[in-house]
């Protein structure tokens, strides 16, 4: 029997990755969305061991279709900052209310347990804490800290919220240096109203373009199939290029529930690769982009390959 599968398994927290209309029918996924069913050595023992250290690993928690991919590279993504969002936005399936307080002592267990698996690269994202006086910046620029501290033959990627813009706060996190720094700004700026309610384009923007100016490998991402025109995305690929953003991610959304913005098109796959081939010629050093690419694609191999621009080209 093949081990390819139709990309419409259940999230552990909230109902199917496969997108529904909003009658609450499912709907037919054309044949390119279909993974394959992880397994393996190293996916088994990454599995063994997150579960050991109640390790909470997007992978898992978002069903993604690149788990058995990634985890046998000994790469994965964890989310700190606890597992509720103070946004809203159209696509997320992360919980939104008033957050837990932040745990003083997370940084410290994060690093413990990354330092335990033995990973070549890691991911850490959070959810968005604006209710937080600093937003969140002084955790986040501990954890990192102390997992580069712990674990030295490990990459370590940020992908962090925009922290409403301001730049002290941005740098706070900078300072911490992590080897690749990514916020996704998700879709073209006329949806982003729709997608993201509470962030601005030129926002994401700019913080991208902050990090790209002190020195660090740049990275974002953004969902295809929402309702975004070709000439949009030429236009966002430009300005993502005048950013001097290094690596860009482009992916099918799939909408979680009926709750969530629905799907307006499914890209097909060569029209991914005429994409990425365009924003390379706007000035993306890399593009990973496929249906099935999702921000964590591949991520250590691109940490690996690339290097920094000088910052005198940033500027």
């Amino acid at each position: 029997m093949s081990d390819l599968v139709p990309l419409e398994i259940p999230a552990r927290r909230s109902g199917p990755a496969r997108p529904v209309t909003d009658d609450g029918v499912r709907q037919r996924l054309p044949p390119w969305l279909r993974v394959r069913l992880p397994g393996g050595e190293g996916y088994r023992e990454l599995k063994s061991l997150t579960a050991e250290l109640s390790l909470h690993t997007v992978c898992e928690e978002a069903s993604c279709p690149n788990v058995g991919e990634c985890w046998s590279a000994r790469e994965l993504t964890i989310m700190i900052l606890g597992d509720t969002c103070t946004r809203s936005c159209g696509f997320c399936d992360v919980k939104t209310g008033r957050p837990k307080p932040a745990d003083a002592g997370e940084p410290s267990r994060a690093a413990e347990a990354l330092s335990r698996l033995d990973l070549q690269h890691a991911v850490v994202t959070s959810v968005d804490r604006d209710e937080l006086p600093d937003l969140g910046a002084g955790h986040w620029a501990e954890t990192i800290r102390l997992i580069k501290e712990r674990c030295g033959g490990m990459t370590l990627e940020v992908l962090v919220p925009d922290f409403q813009g301001r730049p002290e706060l941005i740098d706070l996190v900078l300072a911490a240096r992590p080897d690749v720094f990514a916020h996704n700004v998700e879709t073209v700026a006329r949806l982003c109203k729709q997608v993201r309610p509470q962030a601005r384009s030129e926002r994401s923007l700019a913080v991208l373009a902050q990090a790209a100016g002190h020195g660090l490998l740049t990275k974002t991402g953004v969902m295809l199939g929402l309702g975004e025109t070709r000439e949009e995305l030429t236009e966002l690929f430009t300005a993502l290029g005048e950013a001097q953003v290094d690596i860009l991610t482009l992916g099918q959304y799939l909408r979680p529930s009926r709750r969530h913005l629905p799907v307006e098109r499914f890209v097909p796959p060569e029209e991914f690769d005429e994409l990425a081939d365009e924003a390379r010629g706007l000035g993306l050093r890399h593009v990973e982009a496929g249906p099935l690419v999702r921000s964590s694609y591949r991520a250590g191999r691109q940490a690996r390959q690339l290097r920094p621009r000088p910052v005198a080209d940033a500027e």
